[in-house]
């Protein structure tokens, strides 16, 4: 199996080829939260709320492979909502975003 550093480029291509740039963090969670919601808007846009929403589900998404939340359902718009576990995620900023890195890696390998 390739080193993480290689798999997380390999997603950040994926993202290049699909998208013709690289997103940061921010958006390769807002792009995931699109593809857990499942749906988009009928005007083609979201709002700053729903933006954040999105993002919250895909951390939710990508930390319930860790154990941290577990979904609890879906609200009537379609929306999923998560709980939290107990299962404490790491507080430093540093370890938080490589744990994120690595869910996001395991996400698009699945």
């Amino acid at each position: 199996m390739e080193n993480f550093e290689q798999r997380w480029i390999n997603v950040e291509f994926l993202m290049m080829d699909r998208f013709q740039k690289k997103p940061d963090m921010e958006g390769m969670l807002f792009l995931i939260g699109i593809n857990e919601l499942g749906a988009f808007p009928e005007n083609k846009n979201f709002t700053k709320e729903q933006k954040q929403d999105l993002m919250h589900i895909a951390v939710c998404t990508l930390l319930s492979q860790v154990g941290v939340f577990v979904l609890d359902g879906f609200d009537e718009e379609g929306w999923p909502h998560y709980i939290a576990t107990g299962v404490e995620a790491p507080s430093v900023m540093k370890d938080q975003e490589q744990l994120l890195k690595e869910c996001i890696v395991r996400y698009f390998e699945l």
